[in-house]
This record gives structure tokens, sequence and C-alpha cells, in this order.
């Protein structure tokens, strides 16, 4: 069932958004050569706990900590770890989300670590961008396919593939709720977005084939040709006037 939000609970939806926004803002400052992912994971811990909310990530499914912290060819869910140093020339995405008063926000951003690559550069470029183009198209009377499809035209339009197995998703009192928010797609199909909806909508997008891997450790998935994945993400709001996006800072 999708849940539509009141003004009221859209009210508690920014709250938990912005400490979101605000927590991988800290944590990608945090992001430099020879420091740990597991430190990054503390930063963003610490700040979400200081402004009275919860990790909704620790614990989820027995994950075991804040963020899912990602390098290079990790897509989605790296588990934080004290031997797992950032060097000069990775990317790396931080996977977060907080939540207060019953509600939750959830955002992804891939950042530089120093110096990167001109090719490592343009793939988080086209990735970000390709986020802003699905939420430019979910607008109140679209469908769910009008936000799949304008990301994967845009990112294999240049070259790139769009994961499958994984997408985005509605968010509310649970992190993940109805609909699912698929990046790739036709438009025109799908769900019709109506005011009061709340998604995150993440682009994982490969600089080579869009198949992928998982890892004995349960929770990091790969490419399976070990190219480089990004991955960024926004809690939206669908409104009459137009997509809000409630993890912005």
């Amino acid at each position: 069932m999708i849940v539509l939000k009141t003004s009221r609970e859209l009210a508690f939806m920014r709250e938990a958004c912005r400490i979101s926004a605000e927590a991988l803002k800290v944590a990608g400052e945090a992001v430099k050569p020879g420091v740990s992912t597991w430190e990054i994971d503390k930063i963003a811990h610490d700040f979400i706990v200081k402004q009275g909310a919860e990790p909704n990530f620790l614990g989820l499914y027995n994950f075991p900590n804040t963020a899912c912290i990602s390098i290079n060819d990790e897509v989605i869910h790296g588990i934080p770890s004290k031997d797992r140093i950032l060097k000069e020339g990775d990317i790396v995405s931080i996977d977060l989300g907080a939540k207060i008063n019953g509600y939750n926000g959830d955002n992804a951003a891939t950042f530089a670590v120093g110096q990167i690559s001109p090719e490592a550069q343009r793939l988080c470029d086209t990735t970000k961008e390709s986020l802003y183009r699905g939420i430019k198209v979910a607008v109140a009377g679209g469908r769910i396919g009008d936000i799949g499809h304008a990301i994967q035209s845009y990112c294999e339009e240049r070259g790139y593939s769009v994961v499958r197995e994984f997408e985005g998703h509605g968010i509310g009192k649970n992190l993940h709720e109805k609909p699912s928010v698929p990046n790739f797609g036709e438009a025109g199909r799908g769900i019709r977005l109506l005011p009061g909806m709340t998604i995150a909508i993440e682009p994982m997008i490969n600089e080579g084939t869009y198949e992928i891997k998982q890892l004995s450790d349960g929770w990091t998935i790969k490419t399976a040709d070990g190219k480089l994945s990004a991955h960024f993400e926004h809690t939206v709001a669908i409104t009459d006037n137009g997509p809000v996006i409630l993890t912005m800072v």
C-alpha cells in the first residue's frame, strides 16, 4: 500500500531528511586519503545521535553500521571497517539516513578521495545529473516509469549502464515502503505519482556492465566486471507544485 503523507507528516519527514542530509554532508567532509570507512561511519553515527535522531540503517535487516560505504567497484552496501583505508584516487559512496518522530530520511552521494581520474569524475557527474533528471519528471500526474526512463536514457546515451537488481523506494514511517522506483523503464508506464507521495530516487550507475555480484559478507554488492560504480540519492516529496527535494542542504 502506498501511503500519502499529510502536511503534518511531511513536516516530520522534512526534519528527518534535514538530519540525514547534514549527516551525509559531514561524512563526506571526512573523506580523504588515509581515513578508514569505520571513522566516517562513526562521524555520521555521532552526528545523527547528537541531533536527537537514530541512524535508521543500524540494525535494519541486521546491517551492522550507520552508513553503507562503498569504494570504487562496490555498488552499494559496503560495510564500514577499520581495515578499509581510503586512498588517493578512490571514489566512495556513502548512503545513510536518520529517523526522528517516527519518520525516515534517506540519501546518498559519491565522493572523490583526493584527485580522481577524469573517467571517475565523468561517471560521478553523470550519475548525479541523472538523479536530478529523474527528480525533474517526478511530478503529480506522471508515472514511476518517467523517472526510470529519464535516468536510464541519460546514462546509457553516455555509455554507462543502470543496475537492475536494486532500485529506489517509497519512504515514510518505514525506510522502505511502496512503490519501488526503478532507475530504468518506459515513460508513461507504472504507478501514477500523486501529491503526498514521498520517494527515494537513487540511481546506481556502472562504468561497464550492469551485472553485479554479492560478496561473501552477505552485504557488499560489486560490479561483475570490476569497473567503477557511482550512487546518488535524494528523498523527494511529490506535491501539487512539483517535486520537492527533502534531503537538500
